[in-house]
């Protein structure tokens, strides 16, 4: 099985628009402007190289790269392109299984995956001017990891073969799945490396993260993952809106009713969806940068405006600070699981 993902999709997409950034360290986020409060949704890899990543605040990136080209984000002009990547792939004789606008799983039988893997990247090259990396792997983790020392614009085959020699030595947030605050809690167990973590007590992880957590991240220190590619459509797991705020919100008064706000533009989304919502999550990003989520779940599936408006103020109560907000978000979840 393959692993597709577009390289600095969003960049690349805004570079193709403007070739004259080519070259040049480019940021996309927010309105593009770096003096507003919002936070880069991507950065090419000239951006890159000045320590500029997604996620951060727009004007901390400037800060870094005071050169950089910053760009408004433009959501659908990336579904767009990335409808076209998916058309090509599915021209050639593979399953594909689309995860979102930048990536996808391919499934095919063949004696020489390299040789697909190239033919993968021309096709997009030559079908939408874009670069993309492969990894090819014996089942979706190990792919989806292989992709990662293919970039940028390569080919990389992480299968059980080289499983060890590869991953072992690796922190454990290399893994898929595990990020800063787990393996934080890993560290606490004197767990640091995958290999550790494949080594780890299953019934000691179980006791900290759970009867279904700490195995399942015990397995993917092993390597397991899913080997089966479908073909059945990406469909979105939630629908969500969020609002930074220029000046910071102090009235609980005002931060309830932006949630309010927020939560009606959400019902909207999930109706135009067509499926019933499961569960409500708000989002808020206190002073200076401390980001935080609590859901609750409404008395039943629903796509109605008063019970997903209910359910996202029952979940702002659930926050006990007091410190202001710059970030408020409310999404909505449909069953199947979460995004």
């Amino acid at each position: 099985m393959l692993h597709v993902d577009l390289d600095q999709f969003i960049a690349a997409v805004e570079v193709a628009r403007r070739p004259e950034l080519r070259g040049k360290p480019v940021v996309v986020g927010g309105a593009g402007d770096p003096t507003r409060r919002a936070v880069v949704a991507t950065a090419s890899y000239e951006a890159r190289e000045f320590g500029v990543h997604s996620g951060m605040p727009l004007r901390m990136a400037k800060k870094k790269c005071p050169d950089a080209v910053f760009l408004p984000s433009d959501a659908a002009a990336y579904e767009e392109v990335s409808a076209h990547v998916m058309e090509v792939l599915r021209e050639l004789p593979v399953v594909v299984e689309v995860l979102g606008w930048d990536e996808a799983f391919l499934g095919a039988r063949t004696d020489d995956p390299e040789a697909l893997a190239d033919t993968a990247r021309r096709a997009v090259k030559a079908g939408t001017g874009l670069e993309c990396s492969v990894g090819i792997g014996d089942n979706k983790l190990r792919a989806k990891l292989a992709t990662g020392f293919a970039k940028p614009a390569g080919v990389y085959r992480l299968t059980r073969d080289n499983w060890v020699e590869v991953m072992a030595a690796r922190p454990v947030t290399a893994l898929w799945g595990i990020g800063a605050r787990t393996a934080a809690k890993l560290a606490g167990l004197g767990v640091g490396t995958v290999e550790e973590l494949a080594r780890a007590d299953p019934e000691v992880l179980a006791g900290r993260f759970g009867p279904a957590m700490g195995p399942h991240f015990r397995r993917l220190a092993l390597g397991a993952g899913d080997p089966v590619v479908t073909a059945t459509p990406w469909v979105a797991k939630s629908r969500s809106r969020e609002t930074t705020f220029q000046q910071d919100l102090t009235d609980p008064d005002e931060i309830r009713d932006q949630v309010r706000l927020l939560a009606r533009r959400v019902a909207e989304d999930v109706r135009a969806e067509g499926r019933p919502a499961v569960r409500v999550v708000v989002k808020v990003r206190f002073v200076p940068f401390f980001t935080y989520t609590r859901g609750v779940a409404p008395a039943e599936p629903t796509a109605d405006v008063e019970p997903i408006e209910a359910a996202a103020v029952a979940a702002l109560a659930r926050f006990d600070d007091t410190r202001a907000v710059r970030l408020l978000g409310v999404r909505a979840e449909f069953a199947g699981g979460r995004s």
